[in-house]
């Protein structure tokens, strides 16, 4: 079977929204990609993930062209709650940054990128197989694949893993140089999505002895709720009604009493983990998003985070490409972890202090306890949480 040649400046392997939005920035600055991606565009669209951008993610999106849904559709946070059995208190993040963040789901993010490289004519395949790379130390790299039973080979000068955390692009940094640091939490979310009012008009964090809880939304008549469950608990251990049950015990009871109940359009059971991959480039492979670093949903950062990587990244092909320079790009990775390592450290002081990781850990469920209690009255300490929760800037 013959093999079709395509030229291109910067491969992306990955059409999810990390990689779209690097694709986006690059082409409004008439710097040339392919995308591909292993999935069809339809099961991309159907992937249900987080929903609260932070004020860096909102601006960066604006900037891209495509942030206008977000600021008409979106929902405009300044705060969040949460609580500790029956009491809570707020975090203002308005007050205390001065910033907000939108409640908008990645899916709706995802469509938006659509649209918008779409209409810029991008090259993007889809259902993509067989995929290999190829000669990342010589001054252009390639890329295999198999699409629509056609072999396709792709030269260029670099390459963007935004494959995720199944990807195959981190597989290609050296052993003897790749390090990865891993926290496996000793439990799992179990969450839905209803057709149903939110339980309140902001996110909810509750920590509560029998686990934790987060009441989250898509919008005004679409509920996303996790619980924290053991890692032995299955999708059909837990019936709707034993889920809306047990979500309202740990919820604070003002909450309960209005909590609207409905059937499940969507159920799924996340194990929680933290990883950092270290370094995230190697010659001409450069690393994005979930293919270098998972986190857990508490603080909603995987995203977020993915977001800050291509800001980063972007900027580096943009001074390589109109000015010449090569330092962005060569301090990809020392400058992106920088911020990775802050915010996965957020992400597992949010998760460890909300959670009861062992139910016969009682001194580490009353220390727990004790900081919540100690976060509600210094707004120091609220101050910090709202800094990290905006996020940091770029």
């Amino acid at each position: 079977m013959k093999t079709k040649k395509l030229h291109t400046q910067v491969a992306i392997i990955g059409g999810g929204p990390s990689g779209l939005l690097l694709s986006q920035i690059l082409m409004r600055q008439n710097i040339e990609t392919i995308i591909i991606e292993a999935q069809s565009r339809e099961y991309v669209l159907k992937r249900i993930r987080a929903g609260v951008l932070e004020h860096g993610s909102v601006e960066l999106l604006k900037n891209a062209g495509v942030g206008e849904r977000i600021i008409t559709d979106g929902i405009k946070h300044d705060g969040f709650l949460i609580s500790s059995e029956n009491e809570s208190f707020r975090i203002d993040l308005s007050s205390a940054t001065g910033k907000s963040v939108y409640v908008y789901g990645q899916t709706e993010v995802t469509i938006d990128l659509y649209k918008a490289q779409d209409k810029m004519k991008a090259n993007i395949f889809h259902c993509v197989k067989d995929v290999n790379i190829s000669d990342l130390n010589s001054t252009k790299s390639k890329v295999q694949f198999n699409c629509s039973k056609e072999n396709y080979e792709i030269t260029c000068d670099y390459i963007a893993g935004c494959d995720g955390s199944m990807g195959i692009s981190k597989n290609y940094i050296p052993k003897k140089i790749k390090k990865s640091h891993i926290i496996n939490y000793p439990f799992s979310w179990l969450g839905i999505l209803s057709n149903t009012k939110p339980v309140n008009d902001e996110l909810i964090y509750a920590s509560h002895e029998r686990g934790f809880a987060l009441a989250s939304m898509r919008n005004e008549n679409l509920s996303r709720y996790y619980i924290q469950t053991p890692h032995t608990d299955k999708i059909e251990h837990w019936p709707d009604e034993l889920f809306w049950d047990e979500l309202c015990i740990r919820l604070p009871k003002p909450y309960c009493r209005t909590l609207e109940r409905g059937k499940s359009i969507e159920k799924s059971v996340t194990k929680l983990r933290s990883l950092i991959l270290e370094p995230m480039q190697w010659k001409n492979l450069f690393l994005a998003g979930d293919a270098a670093h998972i986190m857990p949903p508490t603080g909603a950062k995987g995203l977020n985070l993915a977001f800050s990587d291509i800001f980063y990244l972007s900027q580096g092909f943009i001074s390589y490409y109109k000015k010449g320079s090569s330092t962005k790009l060569n301090n990809y990775s020392k400058i992106a972890l920088k911020r990775v390592w802050k915010t996965v450290g957020f992400s597992k002081w949010m998760t460890s202090i909300l959670h009861n990781s062992n139910e016969n850990s009682l001194i580490e469920r009353d220390l727990n306890k004790l900081e919540l209690a100690e976060l509600k009255k210094s707004e120091k300490a609220q101050k910090l949480v709202a800094e990290q929760y905006v996020g940091v800037a770029y």
